[in-house]
């Protein structure tokens, strides 16, 4: 089986690689635009909207049928309603690097 390693990059990696890029940017001011971005994204996708970036990829809502469960220690058997998460997916042009 190949386990092939993800890197993952967090807000202040983003962060960190655009005041590389343009460091004549104030730290303050990248990080409340990212804030605003991400806040943005996630809004238009709880309205049910969904959400393309050309060449890095799309987000969207994602729901999850209702389902019970057993817990483990109680054996009493419950049920969890239809719940909803953010769902990405890459574009190729991401997916190639």
């Amino acid at each position: 089986m190949n386990s092939k390693k993800q890197d993952i990059i967090n807000r202040s990696d983003i962060e960190l690689l655009i005041l590389k890029r343009i460091p004549d940017l104030n730290k303050d001011n990248v990080s409340k635009a990212i804030n605003i971005i991400l806040d943005s994204i996630i809004e238009a996708v709880a309205l049910d909207e969904k959400v393309e970036i050309r060449g890095f990829g799309t987000f969207s809502k994602k729901n999850i049928r209702p389902r019970k469960f057993t817990n483990p220690r109680t054996k009493k058997v419950s049920y969890l309603g239809e719940t909803s998460i953010l769902h990405f997916k890459p574009s190729k042009s991401l997916i190639k690097q």
